[in-house]
């Protein structure tokens, strides 16, 4: 760069020292107010200036704007190597060039404000619009500080006085080529991040001019000068970062047929890219002058991208575009992996949020009415799946030894997937997805209930493959979402006892027919409970396959309805049984007590307080000393505390003891009775067997 001049060149020479010209009215008016023309303002100059540019023919046309011209003032700016010298010897000598002297142009050629050169000098035989076009931005500049320096000058010696608008002229046209050194610093902000870049000197030089230019116009002078007023070159660079980041965020994916996903990809990528090109190549060549480039085009991606997010937003149609936007913007761009670079990420402070909160909360209010739909469909499609497995021939598979569904699996891949897709987004997503997914699967399962209950499918494999299902859709899903789904917990477990409840109801009707041979004459002489034995064994089998402990609380209800089915046809006999038939009928009934305990015992039911109810019954039908039978009916009540009167009075009415024990039996089972209902029972036996009304009336006429 060339070094600073010691010797301060002259623009015009001779100034108001010239032979007086003859003077038009309009001269002659600047003439008698030098003061108040000096003092013209920079738009009024500027207006006239581009009047006289005009009709010169000099400014640039419409094709032209926007980029760098050397246009005839920066032409003008030149001389000769004669005029310099001719120049340069008036000014030293403090003696105005004689008129004669100088070339027929001269005059004008000074009032244009002439850039001289030392003799010897990089830049000796370059205009500063060369310097300009040539992107040798500081030598430029320099050369406009030393006429800005010198044009200050000749002012403070009076050179001006006739001619109080030579000093407007050649401050404009100053102004001009700082305007042109400001263009050409935006038009290199432009190339920067372009294809072909610009090299790391120039970078330095333009921010090595900005900073000189703030030290040389620190603050507007008093008097109003405008050659003088500071340039905000900060400002304007800093604008240019923002307008060429700007233009290069809105072209990204500009024609792309791949739709928003690409579009989006695209826009990334190219975020992504400028900012690793500007930290590793821009920021370090501003770095010496000070200028803040990492901060400054950061600032400037974040909001051109807001700018392009947000139109983009607004022009999303359907859900799937919706969650692309939500994504991009919280997962995407919002994660500290966006630049793919360890020691580079994007500050969440102090950069406002991407997407204003007024977009975001009606981006999430459109997703979330689009998502209550797609769930809603996706629970339907699950219903339609299982349904088209309910087949009379049809069962489930058998998965490490459980009837198996894919009902849990599928229910649990949309609950899961969902939530975790949208809690990458917002909490306040995720806890929105949480409830509709809680009110559609809650609508969901009363629909499928209802389906499957009507369904001809209902057979103890499919009721176990679902009773495993809800089991496991409680026990996962409950789980994996702690509280949030809390409100499922009471629907879950009604549909899981209900299928318990129809599962047992299924074995009553395969079996109700075999009790039928109960307290029969040919039930004294044969074999038959084991029929109903093996039903109850086959029964067990599936219940091997049904997940517990569903499985052990089905196994007992099965074991309590065969002791209370069992108990109904004895309390009910078609046949009445006297002396030696009562008694066989009693040994009878101890032995499938017994035979009724072993089978459920073997196949590990719990339900062991059941087995005290057909052997006291028995012993009460069988007892030859009567009273032992109170004994046995004390036993009967307080194991069995649900039993009623009318269940006493069938029992009694099996022996024919007469009235008077009878009542008196009555009377002391009343009163235990009346004892046992101040406590409610944990278990019931006795509250669903009906027994026949006349009992009580056949009792009272014995």
């Amino acid at each position: 760069m060339p070094s600073p001049r010691t010797v301060t060149p002259g623009l015009e020479p001779g100034g108001s020292k010239h032979p007086a010209e003859p003077q038009t009215p309009t001269q002659g008016r600047l003439s008698d107010h030098t003061d108040d023309s000096m003092k013209l303002g920079l738009g009024t100059l500027r207006q006239a200036f581009l009047r006289r540019s005009l009709r010169a023919g000099t400014l640039p046309t419409k094709e032209d704007a926007g980029r760098p011209r050397r246009s005839s003032l920066f032409r003008s700016l030149r001389y000769t190597q004669e005029e310099r010298s001719a120049t340069r010897r008036a000014l030293v000598a403090g003696t105005p060039e004689e008129p004669s002297r100088a070339p027929p142009d001269a005059r004008q050629q000074a009032s244009t404000g002439v850039g001289l050169e030392e003799p010897g000098s990089q830049t000796e035989d370059k205009s500063v619009a060369d310097l300009i076009t040539q992107r040798e931005l500081r030598a430029a500049f320099e050369q406009l500080q030393r006429l800005e320096k010198q044009l200050e000058h000749e002012k403070t010696l009076g050179s001006f006085g006739q001619d109080p608008t030579a000093y407007a002229r050649r401050a404009m046209d100053l102004c001009l080529h700082y305007d042109g050194l400001a263009a050409e610093m935006s038009s290199i902000v432009k190339d920067t991040l372009g294809p072909e870049g610009v090299d790391a000197a120039t970078l330095g030089e333009l921010a090595h001019v900005v900073c000189a230019e703030e030290q040389a116009h620190p603050e507007p002078p008093p008097d109003g000068n405008f050659l003088l007023t500071p340039r905000h070159w900060r400002s304007h660079w800093e604008d240019a970062v923002q307008r060429s980041v700007r233009e290069r965020v809105q072209a990204a994916g500009v024609g792309a047929t791949s739709g928003l996903a690409q579009l989006l990809a695209d826009l990334g990528n190219l975020v992504r890219q400028d900012l690793h090109k500007v930290r590793l190549e821009v920021q370090p060549a501003y770095a010496a002058a000070g200028l803040p480039a990492w901060e400054t085009y950061l600032r400037a991606f974040h909001g051109a991208v807001a700018q392009r997010l947000q139109e983009l937003a607004g022009h999303a149609r359907g859900g799937e575009q919706l969650y692309l936007v939500l994504d991009w913007a919280a997962n995407v761009y919002g994660s500290p992996n966006f630049l793919e670079t360890p020691d580079l990420a994007l500050p969440t402070e102090p950069l406002p949020p991407l997407l204003e909160p007024q977009v975001w909360a009606e981006l999430e209010s459109d997703y979330t009415n689009f998502l209550e739909n797609k769930i809603t469909s996706c629970f339907d499609r699950i219903l339609e799946l299982e349904q088209s497995q309910w087949t009379p021939t049809g069962a489930p598979e058998v998965l490490q030894g459980l009837y198996h569904t894919q009902l849990s699996i599928d229910v649990h891949m949309l609950v899961a997937e969902r939530v975790k897709a949208n809690s990458a987004i917002s909490p306040q997503l995720e806890a929105t997805t949480l409830q509709i997914c809680a009110r559609a699967l809650g609508c969901f399962l009363r629909r499928f209930e209802k389906a499957f209950l009507e369904s001809p499918a209902m057979r103890e494999p499919h009721l176990g493959a679902y009773i495993n299902a809800c089991v496991e859709i409680s026990a996962n899903l409950l789980a994996k979402f702690p509280g949030a789904l809390e409100e499922l917990r009471q629907p879950l477990e009604a549909i899981t006892c209900n299928l318990q409840e129809h599962l047992t109801q299924v074995f009553q009707q395969d079996v109700q027919l075999l009790f039928k041979a109960v307290c029969t004459k040919d039930w004294l002489t044969q074999d038959t409970l084991q029929p109903l034995m093996d039903r109850v064994v086959a029964f067990a089998g599936h219940l091997e396959h049904v997940v517990p402990p569903q499985s052990q609380e089905v196994l007992q209800d099965i074991h309590r309805l065969v002791v209370r089915e069992y108990l109904a046809q004895v309390l009910r006999p078609r046949e009445r049984f006297r002396g030696g038939e009562r008694v066989s009928a009693s040994q009878k009934m101890s032995l499938d007590a017994q035979a009724i305990s072993d089978t459920f015992r073997g196949l590990g039911s719990q339900a062991a307080w059941l087995d005290q109810a057909i052997p006291c019954v028995a012993e009460i039908m069988g007892e030859t000393y009567k009273d032992d039978i109170q004994r046995h009916l004390d036993t009967l009540i307080q194991s069995y505390p649900d039993i009623r009167r009318d269940h006493v009075l069938a029992i009694l009415a099996l022996r024919r003891l007469g009235s008077r024990r009878n009542h008196s039996l009555l009377q002391h089972a009343q009163s235990l009775l009346r004892a046992a209902a101040q406590v409610p029972p944990r278990r019931t036996l006795f509250d669903q067997i009906e027994v026949p009304t006349s009992v009580d009336v056949l009792i009272t006429c014995l």
